[in-house]
């Protein structure tokens, strides 16, 4: 049984600019707030953060707007500028409505606007917005990689994202990529309270941790994109953020 878990902001966290070492940023910031990570540990990171290292920036003015582009900018009441950025980052456009693009994101993952975003940003005279990380699992792997070498194995990393849910209001934190956690966790098979075996059952452990990590971090001011788990029950896996995404063929929302 777990005793408890403890949620632990990383606090204070720099702001990020485009080039910064990602890693070294993060093993600072532990240092600033007196955290060391042990084996069992959780970083959770926020998308925007990783992007932001990254140099995901495209500022709109610079967007080479097509016909189609002009056309769902239209539809959904958007400039034409970021509904082309919107079909450069996914594969399908699914729903439109005024206010918000449905698209498969080209990593697979359902999202509105192709998660671009553009809170928290400067440049009010020429408006940049952010793009999703490359390769998130690629970026949580380099991260946890630089960790383990300055604390020990036997941690994790995750990136989170915020996202709407289908039959539910709100947003909710999810992992849009992670390394060394097993990110489903099968319990068919395993036995509930009355001895009755689990037919269908499957917990989405990394989801879980983002979404706790994401009442910490906040959406707007919070200035916390940072927070390590501890205490919470995982395996250990190189399995990554992938597995999460529901085949095409169960997809009972397309």
């Amino acid at each position: 049984m777990i005793a408890s878990v403890q949620l632990v902001p990383v606090l204070p966290f720099p702001l990020v600019e485009p080039g910064d070492d990602l890693a070294a940023v993060v093993l600072a910031a532990l240092a600033d707030a007196d955290i060391r990570l042990a084996a069992g540990d959780v970083l959770v990171l926020a998308q925007k953060v990783v992007s932001k290292a990254e140099g995901r920036y495209v500022t709109l003015s610079q967007v080479e707007v097509g016909d189609q582009a002009r056309e769902l900018a239209q539809q959904a009441d958007k400039e034409p500028a970021l509904a082309q950025l919107i079909l450069d980052e996914s594969r399908e456009v699914l729903r439109v409505r005024p206010g918000v693009i449905i698209v498969e994101h080209r990593l697979g993952y359902v999202h509105a606007n192709a998660g671009i975003d553009r809170s928290n940003l400067p440049g009010a005279d020429d408006p940049a917005v952010l793009l999703l990380p490359e390769d998130p699992d690629s970026s949580a792997a380099a991260l946890r990689a630089a960790l383990e070498a300055a604390f020990q194995p036997g941690l994790a990393v995750i990136i989170n994202d915020s996202a709407g849910r289908a039959w539910r209001q709100g947003t909710e934190g999810f992992a849009l990529g992670c390394s060394g956690i097993e990110p489903v966790e099968d319990q068919v098979g395993r036995l509930d309270l009355f001895g009755r075996p689990l037919e269908v059952t499957e917990v989405a452990v990394a989801d879980e941790m983002a979404a706790a990590a994401s009442l910490l971090m906040g959406q707007a001011d919070q200035g916390c994109p940072a927070v390590v788990i501890r205490g919470a029950r995982w395996q250990a896996s190189e399995q990554g953020s992938t597995a999460l995404l529901r085949p095409r063929e169960m997809d009972m929302f397309r």
